[in-house]
């Protein structure tokens, strides 16, 4: 899976959306949860964007959620926006989310996983943000389409003993 790298998004950016669908290991964490204050003000940004996601697009949505990082500039996020619509036009309507995980690196860092429900086949958002000082801002931003084989790969026999 990739992601947007803040730190370098121009120089990346490009390789990034080439890959966008590919599918990766995530580093494990160990499950916490996050506090209460991390769970409203990263939920609020992830309810707003689901919630524009459906109502305005895909376009709107992602330009919202990176209007909190104002190291973004919205017209780089144009090549990710593309990729979604076209996933978008082939696997129908938005019909919702579930969360798949939540974790916490620290109370600075904090990781939202979750399927997204369409009419013919299911994606992954997962958003990553990070609170430098008061404000949440959002960090990371990965999607993908491989959450349905990810799952049918865990079932698998893999013959190592455990």
């Amino acid at each position: 899976m990739q992601y947007i790298n803040l730190k370098a998004i121009k120089p990346v950016f490009f390789m990034v959306i080439a890959c966008i669908f590919c599918s990766g290991a995530y580093a494990q964490t160990q499950p916490a949860q996050p506090s209460a204050a991390a769970v409203i003000g990263v939920t609020t940004y992830i309810d707003k964007f689901f919630k524009t996601y459906e109502k305005d697009g895909t376009s709107r949505a992602i330009i919202n959620i990176f209007k909190t990082n104002p190291l973004v500039d919205s017209t780089s996020l144009k090549g990710l926006i593309a990729k979604i619509d076209t996933t978008r036009s082939l696997i129908g309507l938005y019909i919702g989310k579930e969360l798949i995980v939540q974790r916490k690196a620290s109370n600075s860092l904090v990781l939202y996983s979750y399927l997204v429900k369409h009419q013919k086949q299911p994606v992954r958002f997962t958003f990553m943000f990070y609170k430098p000082k008061n404000d949440w801002l959002i960090y990371r931003l990965y999607f993908d389409d491989q959450v349905d084989n990810e799952l049918e790969e865990s079932a698998k026999i893999s013959g190592k003993q455990q």
